[in-house]
């Protein structure tokens, strides 16, 4: 009877082992390795794709925006609403003109989180259908405290300031050499597809309703200046909307117009003046124009 060797037994043995047992421990740290790697690959495709989704539902809102927008001109006699208008004076004949009402910030201010008499007090909102959730980017990651709870800001879109303006009125950022647009026939050059309405803010820059543009340099580049910041939530990019009605995502160019997200205000915003920013020379010629 042929008798196997002890030796023979042992590498049997522990054959049989790693067949019933699995992986050694280094087989087992190549796995993981390879599995790191391969995550490592995807993570970045996956936020990307995860922005452009929130890309296409931002566009979506400020379209409705847009929409409402459209729909109180027309019913207003051609009249554009205010981008501000005598903020936390009710009993003012002008505050009802205004598009939207409250100032935003990082404190327990009711104007964060209480639509009533912000969002709701403006006067493009009985168009909405009351869809509070087409004021705000949904990339706008933005909260505040209510009741001692956290919960997310209202609205995170500012208007154009040359859209309705002030009251109607000029202010410190041009005068009346710039063309106001206070009804939608005042809004010929450069026109209703190249005047954006409506932009994403960035969270720490913005307060009221109104977004400053500053053309008082237009158009010597070396005068570029930002007083307000927008948005670079969408990959360095942001949503803007226009007066005919369309959205898109304009991609920065200029590491200045990106400021990182801090949540503690517009202080930490960089200077305004900010020479040879092509960005504000894209703003520039799509608010307002010389007047010929």
């Amino acid at each position: 009877m042929y008798q196997v060797s002890v030796r023979e037994r042992s590498a049997k043995n522990t054959a049989r082992a790693r067949g019933a047992g699995g992986f050694t421990l280094i087989e087992l740290l190549v796995v993981i390795a390879i599995i790191a790697i391969l995550a490592g690959m995807l993570l970045p495709a996956l936020g990307k794709a995860k922005a452009k989704g929130q890309g296409i539902l931002c566009m979506s809102n400020t379209k409705q925006l847009m929409l409402a927008w459209a729909m109180y001109v027309t019913d207003a006699d051609d009249r554009l609403p205010f981008a501000y208008a005598q903020e936390g004076n009710p009993s003012h004949p002008n505050y009802k003109y205004a598009w939207v009402h409250g100032i935003m910030d990082f404190s327990n201010n009711r104007d964060n989180w209480d639509l009533t008499n912000t969002l709701a007090a403006g006067c493009i909102w009985p168009y909405t259908g009351g869809s509070a959730g087409i004021y705000k980017c949904p990339a706008d990651m933005s909260m505040t405290r209510a009741a001692g709870k956290l919960v997310p800001r209202l609205r995170s879109l500012s208007m154009n300031s040359w859209l309705g303006m002030n009251e109607g009125v000029h202010t410190w950022f041009g005068g009346p050499e710039f063309r106001a647009y206070l009804r939608m026939s005042d809004v010929v050059d450069p026109g209703p597809a190249m005047t954006w309405a409506l932009v994403d803010e960035h969270p720490d820059s913005i307060n009221d309703g109104f977004f400053c543009v500053d053309m008082n340099g237009y158009p010597n580049p070396a005068a570029t200046s930002l007083p307000d910041t927008p948005s670079s939530a969408h990959n360095k990019a942001c949503g803007f909307s226009f007066v005919d009605g369309h959205s898109e995502i304009k991609k920065w160019q200029d590491p200045r117009t990106a400021p990182k997200v801090t949540y503690r205000g517009d202080a930490t915003m960089p200077p305004a003046s900010q020479p040879n920013n092509k960005d504000v020379l894209w703003i520039w010629e799509r608010t307002t124009r010389r007047i010929r």
